[in-house]
C-alpha cells in the first residue's frame, strides 16, 4: 500500500475478527484489531473489525475511512440475513467509488448478479470468480 492507504478485512463476529487478526498479526505484523471490546494498533495499514465497526466508522466520517484503498468482506453471504443483511448492504452503499472490495463467501447463491448490483453502485466493473 503507498500513500497511507489501508486495508480493512471485515467479519461478521468478533471471534472471527480475532482468528483473523492472529492469522495476519503473525504472518504480516502490521495489522490492527477492532471489534468494539478490543482495539489494537488502530493506526496499522490492515485493519481486522466487524462489519458493524466499519458501517460505524463511514456514519461518523471516521479519518480511518477516508484512508481507506481496500475492504475485504468476508463471509458476505451474510447479506442474505433478515436481521442482520441491512448492515452489510448499507456498509456498501456508503463506501466511496474509489475503495476497491474484495468478498468472500463459499455458499453466496447469486454471485452474478450481486456483482451486478455492485458494479451499479460503485460505477465499476467487478468481475465475479466462482
Amino acid at each position: 500500500l503507498r500513500d497511507k492507504q489501508r486495508v480493512i478485512y471485515t467479519t461478521p463476529i468478533k471471534a472471527l475478527s480475532n482468528q483473523k487478526y492472529r492469522e495476519l498479526h503473525e504472518e504480516f505484523k502490521d495489522v490492527g484489531l477492532m471489534t468494539g471490546d478490543v482495539t489494537l494498533n488502530p493506526s496499522a495499514s490492515c485493519l481486522i473489525m466487524t462489519t458493524e465497526i466499519l458501517r460505524s466508522m463511514l456514519y461518523r466520517g471516521s479519518e480511518i475511512t477516508r484512508e481507506v484503498a481496500w475492504v475485504i468482506f468476508d463471509e458476505i453471504h451474510y447479506l442474505r440475513d433478515k436481521e442482520r443483511g441491512v448492515i452489510w448492504e448499507e456498509t456498501i452503499i456508503l463506501l466511496p467509488d474509489n475503495v476497491h472490495y474484495v468478498f468472500l463467501s463459499a455458499t453466496i447463491p447469486n454471485a452474478k448478479q450481486f456483482a451486478e448490483w455492485i458494479s451499479f453502485l460503485h460505477n465499476q466493473v467487478k468481475f465475479p470468480f466462482f
